[in-house]
């Protein structure tokens, strides 16, 4: 028997989409200045190590955009981390600006979806009380 769920409070949802090639572009075009504006390096390392890192950046990008949306604000890049969990899915750290308004909100749980091709990557956050 199923027990009943507690009320969820949904404070936010954000979803984007990125095509890889712009990405891919982006890096090839500022090489790491890019990648060193954007992501951590703990996320450089992860990406980087993968057989098409532009496919993970993408995703990573799209995260942080979809986390941005979700609580209703630009963020600085670099405090929104997009890491993995021990069974392999995909989870938020947040730090600085992103941490603080997070709390503010009464943010308790971050749940973070995340898909992506050779051609786009896609990433939706949901954010509850």
């Amino acid at each position: 028997m199923l027990k009943e769920a507690e009320d969820i409070l949904v404070v936010g949802i954000g979803i984007d989409l990125v095509q890889v090639s712009r990405i891919k572009e982006a890096v090839g075009k500022w090489n790491g200045r890019f990648l060193l504006r954007v992501y951590t390096s703990r996320e450089i390392q992860y990406c980087q190590g993968k057989g098409s890192p532009a496919v993970h950046f993408a995703g990573r990008f799209a995260a942080k955009e979809a986390m941005g949306k979700a609580l209703g604000e630009a963020l600085d890049w670099k405090d929104v981390e997009i890491s993995n969990g021990r069974l392999g899915e995909p989870k938020v750290n947040l730090t600085g600006k992103a941490k603080k308004l997070s709390q503010k909100r009464g943010v308790k749980r971050i749940l973070l979806s995340l898909s992506h091709d050779r051609s786009y990557a896609i990433a939706q956050v949901v954010l509850t009380k």
